[in-house]
């Protein structure tokens, strides 16, 4: 049995939106948001084993990603330095 009350606060368009998700769903705003506090709590095999495969992929990326990273950071420092140097050789920038 349901006894207890949580008191949340929202601004009005929010709490029309809510409404809104809950009766598209043949629910009370209770009921809608006790849903959805339960599923997010709980993944299915399935949702962890797809997290799992996620997170693996972007621990693979990121090595990389900061390799090229480093790589546009190092062109940009040479850049700058080669159109300083072209500024000074024609007096624009001393």
């Amino acid at each position: 049995m349901q006894t207890e009350r949580v008191t949340i606060l929202m601004t009005p368009a929010k709490k029309a939106a809510l409404a809104a998700r809950a009766a598209a769903q043949s629910m009370s705003i209770g009921q809608y948001v006790r849903r959805k506090v339960e599923d997010e709590d709980e993944l299915t095999p399935e949702q962890e084993a797809e997290l799992a495969l996620l997170v693996a992929e972007v621990n693979r990326a990121v090595p990389h990603m900061i390799e090229q990273l480093d790589e546009m950071s190092a062109m940009l420092r040479a850049t700058h330095e080669d159109v300083d140097r072209t500024l000074r050789a024609v007096g624009i920038r001393k």
